[in-house]
């Protein structure tokens, strides 16, 4: 560093005893319980740490001011932080964000191969053994990487990841930063890195960098962390795992790993910078210095104690998590639901109602071989159930206490109140937190497969799966389980079914041979039924047990399987297959008893007559139709303002002397009726809508619609529509061939 100190924005390192009494201070402060070496790789970066320093106390020992330091409380336990101003290029991008974890092989998929695929090592609890020969760990994480080059990558990998989210922002957050600064302090928790590979020597046989590495990683504020690197242009691989020398304005190549030497001469660089240009915020024409003065100096927390240290990563991640896993903080919807489901683990574990390795495994975190009751010969399919079935109930308990723990962490109904909603939220996390042990994640609606009935939770057989499919084709009991918990996970691995999109209209698919077939839309739960069709029974059990071998032969294409469920080698099953093989079910539900006849309606005005017509027809939609007696019913005053009127004879219905259903001419007729009032109520509606918007353009006031009443009425026209889709093929289901 040179001898001359330019003035500028941007803060040199203190000295070492000004470091050194940072640090002791940090370590007298009651609660804090973190490692040394991760204090020592800080303290460069803070500017002017005698600011948050106390007076001495009787013995001369100094510690942290109580404005320096806050705890924080979450589901999962409770950490300590500490309140400083921290250099703007500090702090490093995570990996192990939620909102990125799916662009990396999970360690909970038992088929990763090390070495080969993308995926992040585990994270566990900083240890060390003391004086008296016992492991014991502090408030800091710990993981093991293959080389520092992969190191490097994981941080470069997760900017990539950010970005595409960033893209999604209503507002550039990196100018905003150059205009305004930071506003909201990032948390860092400090993790160190062991390199599992010796680093490389010089010519002499000197290593040319260190085999770990400490970094303060980003729990909170990634974006922001990214963006302030990005300014400065460097990048966070590089503040974890050193600088490159030219970045710092040397001659000489290689690389400066310690933060006190290249930290000192890069905020040199840049008071020089800072000096010597004219001020132009431009982010093309404008110097670095100027664009990143605003974040020269930020503030952080920094964690750095916990009572329960073995539970650390669950607890930052805690603390993060119920701020993203709702718009518009970025999370899609496979890290929403993971996010959901890991924070439900996580208060289990504090609770003392799951052990943590328990909670490491359906988390994602550890391999589902390191749980105690996992036999080594269990294989891949085996594994897999093993997970998704202890996640089914733990997110789905019968524990009463644990189904008010969920009320309260997933913000519910009371457990005898669950709502379908609050269900399907339950559902994606289990499937999300799922797909986990499997290449690649599915999109977590796939899930949404219970009713209402579930709230109660799920009991299991708690049969192994091999007996299951075994006994599939005679027991009952075993099919169902299959066909209930593990059938649709198991087709979407292989994507031969997907969740409803409301968007397969006119979409056509190629069959064997060469033509072109319309797909049909459908649920999942109408999967689910097809597969339960008592003439496929065994065809559906093959179809499991050719997913089952697929899995286990790493997943391959499964082969399709012939009408008596056996698998045939060489030919791969397609959704179109499938759909083909198990066609849509278009039943009706169990006929009810005979309801009454349906009263006359009262002689409203027509708008209103129509609209009460209609919230009958949807309330019947999916029953049985029921008996009519009289000459009078909805369909008379279907038509909206402005349809030419039936005539009357047309819509007599003929009285019948006992309830039962009419004749299917009647029932025709009825139908071409109200098809035909729908038809002129939409057009009346749009008619009615344009008007009003033309209105609302021509005059000042405020728009005409409330947000609540648009609201309404929005998913009111959604819920419609959804139902009139349905009845085309309904209805062609039922016409005669030509």
């Amino acid at each position: 560093m040179p001898e001359d100190v330019i003035e500028g924005p941007f803060p040199l390192p203190a000295s070492k005893e000004r470091q050194e009494q940072w640090i002791e201070a940090v370590l007298a402060t009651d609660g804090v319980n973190l490692p040394r070496g991760a204090l020592e790789n800080v303290a460069p970066f803070i500017a002017d740490p005698g600011e948050t320093l106390g007076d001495p106390d009787s013995d001369g020992v100094r510690r942290l001011k109580g404005g320096a330091v806050r705890r924080i409380r979450t589901d999962a336990g409770e950490m300590l932080v500490a309140i400083v101003r921290m250099h703007g290029v500090g702090g490093v991008l995570w990996s192990h964000n939620e909102r990125i974890s799916s662009i990396w092989r999970s360690v909970a998929d038992p088929t990763v191969a090390q070495g080969t695929e993308k995926t992040l090592a585990s994270v566990r609890p900083w240890s060390h053994v003391d004086d008296e020969g016992r492991e014991r760990s502090l408030a800091a994480l710990e993981s093991s990487v293959p080389n520092r080059q992969a190191l490097i990558m994981d941080a470069e990998d997760a900017a990539d990841a950010l970005l595409k989210y960033d893209r999604l922002r209503k507002y550039d957050l990196g100018e905003d930063l150059v205009l305004n600064g930071q506003q909201e302090p990032g948390m860092y928790v400090p993790q160190y890195f062991r390199l599992q590979d010796n680093p490389e020597v010089d010519t002499e046989g000197n290593p040319l960098y260190p085999d770990a590495y400490w970094g303060w990683m980003a729990v909170r504020g990634n974006n922001r962390t990214q963006k302030r690197q990005s300014i400065f242009r460097l990048s966070s691989g590089e503040v974890l795992a050193g600088v490159p020398a030219e970045k710092l304005g040397r001659t000489e190549g290689g690389v400066v790993c310690d933060p006190q030497v290249w930290l000192a001469e890069f905020s040199t660089l840049l008071n020089r910078e800072f000096a010597e240009a004219e001020k132009d915020l431009d982010p093309k024409t404008g110097a670095r210095a100027h664009r990143a003065a605003a974040i020269a100096v930020v503030e952080a927390h920094l964690v750095i104690g916990t009572p329960t240290p073995q539970r650390l990563y669950r607890i930052v991640q805690m603390s993060n998590r119920r701020d993203h896993v709702n718009p518009p903080l970025e999370f899609d919807a496979v890290g929403r639901s993971r996010a959901l489901g890991r924070g439900v683990m996580g208060m289990y574990v504090a609770r003392q109602l799951m052990d943590e390795k328990t909670a490491e495994v359906l988390s994602g975190l550890a391999p589902i071989r390191e749980l105690p009751d996992v036999s080594p010969d269990m294989s891949v399919s085996e594994l897999r159930d093993r997970r998704s079935m202890a996640l089914l109930q733990a997110l789905f308990p019968t524990d009463p206490l644990k189904r008010h723990l969920l009320q309260r962490a997933l913000s519910e109904n009371p457990p005898s109140q669950l709502k379908a909603t609050e269900i399907h939220q339950r559902a994606r996390a289990w499937s999300a937190l799922t797909s986990e042990s499997y290449p690649k994640p599915w999109n977590p609606r796939i899930g949404e497969i219970f009713t209402t009935k579930i709230r109660d939770g799920v009991v299991l057989s708690g049969r192994p799966l091999p007996d299951l499919l075994a006994a599939a084709n005679t027991d009952d009991d075993a099919f169902e389980e299959l066909v209930s918990y593990r059938a649709v996970h198991w087709l979407a691995s292989f994507a031969l079914v997907e969740p409803d999109r409301g968007s397969l209209d006119g979409q056509e698919a190629i069959d064997d041979a060469g033509g072109r077939v319309a797909r049909a839309r459908r649920t999942v739960t109408n999967v689910l039924q097809a597969l339960r069709h008592e003439k496929k029974r065994m065809m559906a059990v093959g179809v499991l047990r050719a997913l089952v071998a697929a899995m286990d032969d790493g997943d391959r294409r499964p082969w399709r399987v012939s009408s008596n469920g056996l698998q045939l080698p060489g030919r791969e099953m397609t959704p179109l297959w499938f759909d083909m093989e198990f066609p849509k079910e278009m039943g009706t539900r169990p006929r009810k008893a005979p309801v009454p006849p349906l009263a006359a309606p009262p002689t409203t005005s027509a708008p209103q007559a129509a609209t009460s017509a209609r919230e009958q027809v949807w309330a019947h939609a999916e029953t049985d139709p029921p008996a009519f007696t009289g000459a009078t019913g909805p369909a008379a005053v279907l038509p909206a303002q402005g349809a030419p009127a039936a005539h009357p004879a047309q819509l007599a219905i003929p009285a019948s002397p006992h309830p039962g259903p009419p004749a299917a001419d009647t029932l025709m007729v009825r139908i071409e009726e109200l098809i035909h009032g729908v038809s002129e109520g939409s057009t009346e509606i749009r008619r009615l809508l344009q008007e009003l918007r033309n209105r609302a353009e021509d005059s000042p006031t405020p728009p005409p619609i409330t947000r609540c009443r648009a609201d309404a009425a929005v998913r009111r026209l959604n819920q419609t529509v959804a139902r009139l889709r349905e009845l085309p093929e309904l209805v062609e289901t039922m016409a005669e061939s030509e």
